[in-house]
């Protein structure tokens, strides 16, 4: 697709940032356009979002009227904290969702009938969330069975109810604390490289680590990486193995963490 760019390519790849030649988000826009539907997986990103609001608008409608499937969307690399459409909570087909660089919607504006009936896998990486959009999201997606929530821009205060719910990951993030309340079908949590809970503390004092909590989860069996005073862990009814990070190759050869 080199032919699109002003100097047919001759100058190297285009710089992630820079403004979009007008031709290459005409051909987005046409390809789009063009697709009979239904997209089974569509990637829009390495782009400044900001620049299109226009097209994006139309990209949005045009995904949502012929059911995509699968949609991975970044707003590469900045502004960070611009505002996702909310025509994308109308879109009932995906089952799989990736967000990324933006700040999610003020839910209390998305229609009431707003949901994701069909969605299974659900990406959150460097967004803005506030506790409710997030929770807003969670309930609106009943049959969703994996929750991914990484380099969150604002700390992640999670409150989990969910009979679907299967895994849930975090990482690279700050976490304040995870409230595991109902879930089910939980059988796997994990969190890596997470930042213990940002809130001010007495001069040479420790952080306070993150705080996790099972309440109802009867099929958690796997809940790691843990590290030494790095969670606060109030644990009811759950058989659980822990994983520590620095055994585990010792221990998928059978050895035994000392």
């Amino acid at each position: 697709d080199s032919h699109l760019l002003p100097d047919g390519g001759a100058s190297g790849p285009l710089i992630i940032g820079a403004p979009s030649p007008r031709a290459v988000t005409a051909a987005v826009s046409s390809a789009l356009a063009a697709h009979p539907g239904p997209f089974r997986c569509v990637h829009l990103t390495c782009s400044t979002m900001e620049e299109h609001r226009g097209e994006l608008s139309r990209w949005l409608d045009i995904l949502v009227a012929k059911g995509v499937k699968e949609l991975v969307f970044v707003n590469r690399p900045w502004p960070m904290d611009l505002r996702l459409p909310s025509t994308l909570f109308s879109c009932a087909s995906l089952t799989r969702l990736y967000l990324g660089v933006w700040r999610l919607p003020d839910t209390t504006t998305v229609p009431r009938g707003a949901r994701f009936p069909n969605l299974l896998e659900l990406g959150l990486c460097m967004n803005v969330m506030e506790d409710r959009d997030l929770a807003f999201m969670l309930d609106r997606s009943p049959v969703l069975e994996f929750l991914l929530i990484m380099w969150s821009q604002t700390g992640v205060r999670l409150r989990l109810v969910s009979q679907s719910l299967r895994c849930l990951q975090l990482a690279l993030t700050c976490l304040q604390y995870i409230d595991v309340v109902d879930a089910p079908r939980l059988e796997r949590l994990f969190q890596w490289e997470t930042v213990p809970r940002a809130e001010p503390t007495p001069p040479g004092n420790k952080k306070r680590p993150s705080w996790i909590k099972i309440g109802r989860a009867p099929n958690l069996r796997v809940l790691g990486y843990l590290e030494p005073g790095g969670q606060e862990l109030g644990i009811s009814n759950t058989i659980i193995v822990f994983i520590c990070p620095w055994c585990i190759a010792g221990w998928e050869q059978g050895e035994h963490c000392p």
